[in-house]
């Protein structure tokens, strides 16, 4: 697996062929292919070479796959008991570059596929197959039975529901009240 190290807006980032990365937005259209110029380190399996600052003679071959925007952060600055409550936020820009080549102006080789992706690609292909559509009609059936079993008959309801029974209210207020204008 052949990689470099490339600068891009004063960020340095790994680049593997064959893979994407997210670099600062670029004034780069959709779809345009470019060059990175600083290339830092290039490796190739046991083989390292190392810049200073650069590496010569080696270059690495993006294009730009989409813009978009990352993750929103919010910031809230609160002071307490001084009405002090100030809301913002920011949402960076970025570049999706996919990394076409790492080599010497031209080398011609063949890109590795990275093996991740095939076995997520069959990881899914799993799952799609081991679905059984035969279920979906049998819980139908339990709901439409389950419902008739939750609702209750008329005679239930009627011997469900009982009233409460008054009670007689007898204060021992009253009964003194009483009690004191018959002496």
């Amino acid at each position: 697996m052949r990689y470099a190290i490339v600068e891009s807006g004063g960020k340095q980032y790994r680049a593997v062929e064959g893979r994407t990365i997210e670099v600062d937005r670029l004034p780069v259209e959709t779809g345009k292919k470019f060059d990175f110029e600083r290339v830092l380190l290039m490796a190739d399996g046991d083989e390292i070479m190392v810049g200073t600052p650069t590496v010569s003679g080696i270059e690495v071959k993006v294009t730009v796959v989409d813009h978009m925007k990352g993750p929103k952060i919010d910031r809230f600055k609160y002071r307490p008991k001084k009405r002090i409550r100030v809301r913002g936020g920011h949402r960076q820009h970025y570049t999706r570059l996919m990394i076409d080549f790492i080599g010497k102006p031209g080398e011609v080789r063949k890109v590795e596929e990275p093996e991740v992706k095939k076995e997520v690609e069959a990881e899914v292909n799993v799952v799609v197959e081991t679905e059984p559509k035969a279920e979906k009609a049998p819980k139908a059936e339990k709901r439409a039975a389950s419902k008739k079993e939750a609702t209750p008959s008329p005679k239930g309801k009627a011997s469900a529901k009982k009233a409460p029974a008054k009670k007689s209210t007898t204060t021992k207020s009253s009964s003194k009240k009483t009690d004191a204008k018959k002496k």
